[in-house]
């Protein structure tokens, strides 16, 4: 049996080596990228548009376990760091700042 992971500085490091293959980050990258649109409409005209949330960003990380990393996603086990590391990996990578993170982890850009 694996062990539990008890702190967040703990589970990083085994969230980024979960989300070692490029293509697995860029379909994340996606689909938290579409949660922030998504929630931007949905602020400015309201209505639906808060139903897409969930999908946008799960629907794409899911898939990337599933289809490219073929690992079970961190979100069952741990789903408040999960969220939490998911918006921490984009916004990260879109400020160029995802690289040592990367390295410190193990995981091969």
């Amino acid at each position: 049996m694996a062990r539990t992971i008890t702190r967040y500085r703990d589970f990083w490091p085994y969230y980024l080596q979960e989300h070692a293959k490029p293509g697995t980050r860029t379909l994340h990258y996606i689909g938290t990228a579409l949660t922030l649109v998504f929630l931007i409409v949905a602020i400015r005209s309201g209505g639906w548009w808060w139903a897409l949330l969930p999908l946008a960003g799960y629907g794409f990380a899911w898939g990337a376990h599933f289809g490219v990393e073929k690992n079970r996603p961190a979100t069952f086990t741990y789903p408040l760091w999960s969220l939490f590391s998911d918006y921490r990996m984009f916004f990260l990578w879109i400020t160029g700042r995802l690289g040592p993170h990367l390295a410190r982890a193990g995981v091969a850009r």
